[in-house]
């Protein structure tokens, strides 16, 4: 057991600070909270809570359960594969990869039930994983079955000869035809599990979009992405005040219902790593996003 004694006002978040102070994740702190190993005044207490003066933090033994990625039987679209690519249409509210605290239903426990064959590059956690989009985002992945593939496959994604154009439905009518974000991403200083256009610790991000239709209070927009950045159109299009519908994080509209958001990786194209000839792929709309669709339709 270690005891620390907050000797003034410090003013920030007790996972913030104790991540700083023992030199750990903030994962694992989280971890620690949740399993009441840090107590606050002998009082288990919340991650977002303000450390202040006179507080005594009390850090008990505590040892991380080694996480597993499981094979799991699923029914997973796969719309192409070889010996070294699987292309697989990804459904609503399926996460990529396990991660701390949601180890089981992936889409990598449904790969590794289906094929035994899966690139090692990106850990143990993420095999074949060459890149990612959100749990509540559908549509089209690239999984890498060996690692020479993968590394070939993710050389095009940081050159960006990849093809990736995604469907959003967004609040609010766009009246010009075609546009360009470019506004620099990095994590949200006020909720550190947010992205934001931000000029502090972010990366560049460009995003084209053309309208496809426009209704009364939404438009249909085809966003074709320059780079690949965390929460990227989310981010973008809530910047320029036209979130996507049904959006939990971003949208700062109504949520119409819990199917998730209305953003779709339609379509993916890249160059095959052993035939060098380029291939691309393309996907329908889930059902999750033409119901909502049609809503705005009938306005």
């Amino acid at each position: 057991m270690q005891k620390i004694k907050i000797e003034e006002n410090v003013d920030i978040r007790i996972d913030s600070y104790l991540a700083e102070y023992l030199n750990v994740s903030r994962s694992k702190i989280l971890k620690m909270l949740k399993s009441n190993s840090l107590l606050v005044n002998d009082k288990p207490v919340k991650a977002s809570y303000c450390l202040r003066a006179g507080d005594e933090v009390m850090v008990n033994d505590y040892e991380e359960t080694p996480m597993t990625a499981e094979a799991e039987e699923m029914d997973l679209d796969i719309v192409y594969e070889d010996d070294d690519v699987i292309v697989v249409n990804k459904a609503n509210g399926v996460v990529v990869h396990p991660a701390v605290g949601n180890e089981t239903g992936t889409l990598v426990n449904g790969l590794l039930y289906h094929s035994k064959e899966l690139s090692g590059l990106n850990g143990e956690f993420r095999p074949g994983i060459v890149h990612r989009i959100d749990a509540d985002t559908t549509g089209l992945l690239m999984i890498a079955k060996n690692d020479k593939a993968h590394a070939i496959l993710a050389e095009q994604l940081s050159k960006k000869e990849t093809t990736r154009v995604y469907y959003a439905l967004v609040w609010g009518r766009i009246n010009h035809d075609t546009g360009t974000i470019d506004a620099p991403i990095g994590r949200d200083s006020k909720d550190r599990k947010k992205m934001a256009v931000t000029a502090i610790n972010s990366k560049e991000a460009i995003t084209n979009f053309r309208v496809l239709e426009r209704y009364k209070n939404a438009t249909l927009i085809e966003c074709r992405l320059e780079t690949g950045r965390t929460h990227q159109i989310r981010v973008h299009m809530n910047y320029i005040n036209h979130p996507i519908v049904n959006d939990p994080v971003y949208g700062h509209k109504k949520i119409i219902n819990e199917t998730g958001q209305c953003l779709h990786a339609k379509t993916l194209g890249f160059i095959h790593p052993t035939t060098g000839k380029y291939m691309e792929f393309d996907s329908e709309l889930p059902a999750c996003f033409t119901e909502i669709q049609e809503m705005f339709k009938n306005e």
